[in-house]
């Protein structure tokens, strides 16, 4: 009997031993297969949602040829194109949260592939983008060809990745249809025009006569064709748009800027004429690569590129890059909505006007126009370094849009890498955009840190006359404010509890 019990002992011995062998080299397996399958991800360019944000920068940039640049209403557009992919691919994360997305669970964990991923956000980005820039169909269904989905696809069936993807643009659109941005000409008193001004916004200063220097005061540019108009101002609504995870947007209204008669507006409208009297080739490339040229991405779409320089480097997941372009441009977004509550609350000067004001009949040197480079002038003939067709942005100064948004999108990348570094870098040619008759020799413009590079934006805007310094400052600062407060609600999002303990510290 004793012998007996030895021998079941050693056969159990050998079972139990045998079966943790096998649960070893299953976990063993398991490990090795979700490497194996993190390995074979499209990386960095070749993931589909960093193909999705190329398509988007092409619809961008032709919504601009279409219907000149409006920096507002296209980054409400991308805002809402990466609000919708990321609902659609947070039914297959672990941990992740909707937006907009409501009664749609969470998908089984043996469910959340790589490829289910694919299809949900390329239906959300299609789907999206089709209604945002609807001129642009065409590019949009030969992409989802390109990735052989159906674009005639209209499922809703909450289980499957085709239907998640439908739902989740579905629900944004619906979801921000009456947000304040007038896009359907709906608001009363706009009849029936998209984007109209129901606020029925008049500067108080007209092209002709400025009774008020420090208000904002529309200037003429040339139509290209020997005449001449006095665009009105883009978006003056603008701040009455619904943000998308801000509370409000006045929540972080710097203060008041420096007025005519005060000792700082004296200092900046000098410096502002010094800078332009002593542009270098480096500063001109500057102003061009930041004010952008024909088929223009405009900020928000400026910083994508940027976000997709990271991609890129890191060689990003499409995982990431969702997240990534989501946290970037709703960012973007809420930064153009603060920045315009800024600029109607305050409705203030630009250079334009002041340096007019400032330098009447005194001799400065400047930048006389395309053909004539920099000459000694009277102050009242003063201009920024810009082409005739676009002088100066139609609205008033103060935040400068470029600075809020590169100020909040370049804290965005920096929060989400935990590191500040960038890297990247762009060979122009200085002149090429604003005097293509008088062009220097190529240089290179570097951007060692995502916060150089939202300086460096900021501080080109100074240099083409475009803004003061405060302009400046407290527009980076805004943004900065806005990007903190966003990362928060995106830690939420993700599920990322601990990290918001950290950031709160």
């Amino acid at each position: 009997m004793k012998l007996k019990l030895i021998k079941l002992s050693l056969l159990a011995c050998v079972i139990m031993a045998f079966v943790n062998c096998k649960q070893g080299n299953d976990r063993k397996n398991d490990v090795a297969e979700n490497k194996l399958n993190t390995e074979e991800q499209a990386l960095g360019e070749n993931n589909v949602a960093y193909q999705w944000a190329h398509t988007a920068l092409e619809a961008t940039a032709n919504d601009t040829d279409k219907f000149k640049p409006r920096p507002t209403i296209t980054s409400r557009f991308l805002g809402l194109i990466f609000t919708a992919m990321f609902d659609a691919w947070s039914r297959y994360d672990e941990k992740a949260a909707t937006v907009y997305l409501d009664g749609v669970e969470r998908r089984p964990q043996d469910e959340q592939t790589i490829k289910n991923k694919e299809i949900a956000i390329s239906y959300a980005a299609y789907r999206a983008m089709s209604e945002y820039f609807y001129s642009d169909s065409t590019l949009f269904r030969n992409k989802m060809k390109e990735l052989q989905l159906d674009p005639d696809n209209h499922s809703l069936d909450p289980t499957t990745p085709e239907g998640i993807g439908n739902l989740a643009a579905k629900m944004v659109i619906e979801g921000r249809k009456n947000d304040g941005s007038n896009q359907y000409g709906e608001v009363e008193g706009s009849d029936g025009k998209p984007y109209f001004d129901y606020t029925g916004y008049k500067p108080v200063n007209d092209v002709e006569n400025n009774t008020d220097i420090n208000r904002w005061q529309p200037k003429y540019f040339s139509d290209g064709n020997g005449g001449q108009f006095a665009p009105g101002c883009l978006t003056p609504y603008w701040q009455n748009v619904k943000p998308l995870l801000l509370k409000s947007s006045d929540q972080f209204r710097p203060g008041p800027p420096p007025m005519v008669g005060s000792e700082q507006l004296k200092e900046e409208v000098a410096e502002v004429v010094e800078l332009q009297a002593n542009l270098t080739p480096e500063n001109k490339a500057l102003v061009e690569f930041m004010r952008d040229g024909p088929k223009s991405v405009q900020q928000a779409g400026h910083w994508l590129i940027f976000a997709q320089d990271v991609s890129r480097r890191d060689k990003h997941t499409l995982d990431e890059d969702v997240k990534m372009y989501f946290l970037v441009e709703s960012v973007a977004m809420d930064a153009f909505i603060a920045c315009w509550d800024s600029k109607m609350h305050y409705d203030f000067a630009r250079p334009f006007a002041l340096v007019h004001e400032y330098y009447q009949d005194k001799t400065i040197k400047a930048w006389a126009g395309p053909d004539k480079g920099m000459v000694e002038m009277k102050g009242q003939y003063w201009r920024p370094y810009s082409p005739d067709t676009f002088l100066c942005p139609p609205f008033p100064s103060y935040v400068s849009g470029h600075s809020t948004i590169s100020g909040g999108c370049a804290e965005a990348l920096k929060l989400f890498k935990g590191s500040d570094e960038f890297g990247s870098e762009v060979e122009l040619v200085p002149g090429a955009l604003t005097e293509p008759d008088n062009v220097d020799d190529p240089v290179v413009l570097k951007f060692p840190t995502f916060t150089k590079a939202g300086e460096m934006a900021g501080i080109s805007r100074v240099m083409g006359g475009y803004h003061i310094q405060a302009d400046n400052i407290e527009g980076l600062e805004l943004g900065r404010n806005v990007a903190r407060y966003n990362y928060k609600k995106f830690l939420e999002l993700i599920g990322e509890k601990e990290q918001i303990a950290q950031v709160n510290k």
